[in-house]
């Protein structure tokens, strides 16, 4: 046995020594270039190369910091020299980016065929909205959700968080943005409020209602609070070193972190001290204050908050809502400023429910300091990015801000359970935002939590990150925001590396043709935010749908708008054009039942053509393309049939009645077949914090009930 493991172990010394070797040099590796480093090791041991240090005179790569004009902050250039190459780039940043584009090439082709390249982040700030579900006493606009209570342990878990951080490198994401209601009683010790910091992570332990109210107030309702379990045994101690540690690590992989909040609130507080969320309440103006200044004391890598004025204000006028956050945030950000000079602090202001002229001008003596830089935030998409690639929200915005500049918030509150993938949609979608007034974007959901995803059935423990199951997702936001240059080629040749035994051409047509099934159906039944439509499970707010249900039947596909920038002509500007005799340039309801069709249609034809896997990832995802597929029928039918019905109610002509009947029984079919698929690997049903509780199944029931309404006309 002994000389069957000397042979063995001479064996792997032998084939380790005819590896051929790649040497590195580096004139000064940060934490970030040696993260980037052992990427790049990896992925020349899978083409049998063995990464080693050398001198500058011997390396066959050489990895250097050079100030060059047409290199900005985190951007790189990659050049050869003969048979060696020359990586450059101002700081780390770009060093590491620019070792994961050369690791990147080698996958995809060799060592040989490395191509020069020369790269700036075409967006500065590149991060997550993550609704960050503390505690039950610092809850998120999530928590009242199932994905916020599963998710609520992991924001203590280290690991998680190293591994987050490690995933938006790769993604070249540059920032984690955490929302709250108030985050600074888990998060800091106020001397001067000392009963305020809390220990340990309370979950409550309440029979949740289903819904709550829309911007999350009563969350800290006594029937919540008060029932609770421990989950994690932890004093604010303890929170704090562990805060400081995960800052910490996000500084290495250049990720930093931002708490934005909503206002007033002040969960937590239990009432201590006189605090409440009166705006005139100058005890509470003062907590605030001091709070936000041992944030930043506190915490040496924190680079900014932001805050949102309006959610809960009630009662006062615009003006005076901006006068209590400078009041607050502002007149802390500014003492921060001045005590810290040696740091640099952005300041984001949300412009929600607001005015940026007086907002610029309440503020300016933030943008007076040289340390804060201001910003403001703008919901670019409403809650769905998935609806067209042009937006028509921010053109008064973009007109009155003057010399300022914007992040962008980017919300999907569209595709959580299934794999979503179309990068020349997100292409052109970043390419149409304003760019001369951007600073950058952050991308992320209020019905969702990009934590640890909860929905597999038979998933393997620990289960999978949220970005790491929709890795194609969320790689595809971060890095076209980082290069929106990057072709539908180099998307394919990704997918080659990942899946090495399919076609990732085909691959890619299919999974592309079943996303666009999100942004066709959206831009046609345009619920602008996220209570008032969502697509994998065809529902809002009961109110919203008008029925007691929240299912969106046939009345409501009839009665809601269409997206302004998505070319669609809606069902009641068709009846009435049938009416008069008129025509339209624009996609007739009709049509995009067409469209979709052909997209899903499409789809299954490409998958047809993948052979049978074994790999457990490919096999899901091509599982999730299906799925999506007979939603798009779904939809397609839907839309058709709803047309004709409203055709029918305005002529009475029997053929069209017929016409709906026969499209709703057919989308009565695709229905089911789309929850067949998504029930054999998902967890079904699910509660929501803004639509309530999805239940496919249940909803199959009021899917046939649109038969029914279209033969009772």
């Amino acid at each position: 046995m002994e000389l069957l493991l000397i042979i063995v172990l001479a064996t792997l010394l032998s084939c380790a020594s005819k590896r051929s070797e790649i040497g590195i040099y580096i004139d000064d590796a940060g934490p970030e270039v040696e993260f980037a480093k052992a990427e790049i090791r990896k992925v020349l041991l899978g083409k049998d190369l063995q990464l080693v240090d050398a001198d500058a005179n011997n390396a066959n790569l050489i990895v250097q910091h050079s100030r060059t004009e047409d290199l900005k902050t985190e951007g790189f250039a990659i050049r050869r020299e003969g048979k060696r190459i020359i990586l450059e780039a101002l700081d780390d940043a770009g060093i590491m980016y620019g070792l994961l584009e050369i690791g990147e090439q080698v996958a995809i082709s060799k060592w040989e065929d490395i191509q020069e390249i020369k790269q700036n982040p075409y967006m500065e700030m590149r991060g997550t909205k993550f609704n960050i579900p503390l505690d039950a006493r610092s809850p998120s606009y999530t928590d009242a959700s199932d994905v916020a209570q599963v998710n609520m342990k992991e924001m203590w878990n280290y690991d998680f968080w190293t591994a987050y951080i490690d995933q938006l490198a790769r993604y070249r994401y540059n920032f984690i943005s955490c929302w709250s209601l108030h985050p600074f009683a888990s998060l800091v010790k106020v001397p001067e409020y000392p009963d305020i910091a809390l220990d340990d992570v309370h979950r409550s332990t309440v029979d949740w209602d289903e819904y709550y109210a829309l911007q999350a107030t009563g969350l800290d309702a006594p029937e919540i609070v008060d029932q609770y379990e421990i989950i994690q045994e932890i004093g604010i101690d303890e929170k704090i070193e562990f805060w400081k540690k995960v800052m910490a690590y996000g500084k290495r992989r250049n990720v930093d972190f931002y708490f934005v909040t909503w206002n007033i609130f002040v969960n937590g507080t239990d009432g201590k001290y006189g605090i409440t969320i009166d705006a005139d309440n100058e005890v509470t103006r003062d907590y605030f204050r001091r709070s936000i200044y041992q944030l930043f004391d506190t915490y040496p890598d924190l680079a900014g908050i932001g805050l949102t004025t309006g959610e809960n204000m009630h009662g006062i006028s615009f003006e005076q809502k901006e006068d209590w956050a400078f009041d607050t945030y502002g007149r802390a950000m500014v003492e921060v400023a001045q005590d810290m000079p040696d740091r640099n602090f952005t300041f984001i202001h949300r412009q929600h429910q607001a005015d940026p002229k007086y907002i610029a001008e309440k503020f300016a003596p933030l943008s007076e300091q040289e340390n804060i830089e201001f910003i403001y935030s703008f919901k670019y998409a409403k809650a769905h990015v998935f609806s067209a690639t042009r937006q028509p929200y921010h053109e008064d915005f973009v007109k009155n801000i003057g010399s300022l500049k914007t992040i962008w918030t980017l919300r999907n509150d569209d595709a959580y359970y299934f794999r979503w993938g179309a990068p020349s949609f997100v292409r052109e979608f970043i390419q149409n935002i304003p760019h001369a007034v951007s600073r950058g974007m952050y991308y992320g959901s209020d019905q969702w939590i990009w934590g640890r995803e909860f929905t597999t059935k038979e998933a393997q423990e620990p289960r999978q990150l949220e970005i790491v199951k929709h890795w194609y997702h969320w790689l595809m936001w971060g890095r076209l925001s980082y290069d929106p240059q990057i072709t539908d080629e180099r998307f394919q040749q990704i997918l080659q590396v990942k899946f090495p035994h399919t076609d990732a051409s085909t691959l890619y047509q299919a999974w592309h043709e079943a996303s666009m099934i999100y942004p066709v159906t959206t831009g046609f039944h345009w619920g602008r935010v996220d209570f008032m439509w969502y697509i994998e499970g065809c529902r809002s707010r009961p109110k919203i749908a008008g029925n007691e249900s929240g299912f969106h039947d046939v009345n409501t596909f009839i009665d809601f708008p269409v997206h302004d920038k998505a070319g669609n002509q809606s069902i009641p500007d068709l009846v009435e054009m049938k009416a008069t005799g008129g025509t339209t340039e624009l996609s007739t309801p009709l049509n995009v039942a067409q469209a979709l069709h052909q997209h899903a249609d499409n789809a299954l034809t490409h998958l047809a053509n993948i052979p049978g896997t074994e790999d457990q990832e490919l096999k899901a995802t091509l599982h999730d393309i299906k799925t999506i597929a007979h939603m798009g029928k779904y939809y397609a039918h839907k839309i058709a049939g709803s047309t004709y019905v409203a055709l029918y109610r305005k002529s009475r002509d029997q053929t069209d009645q017929e016409k709906a009947v026969v499209e709703l029984t057919m989308a009565l079919e695709a229905w089911k077949q789309y929850v067949g698929l998504a029930m054999e690997q998902n967890i079904n049903p699910i509660w929501t914090n803004r639509v309530g509780i999805v239940d496919w199944q249940k909803t199959t029931q009021l899917v046939e009930e649109d038969i029914a309404l279209a033969k009772m006309e």
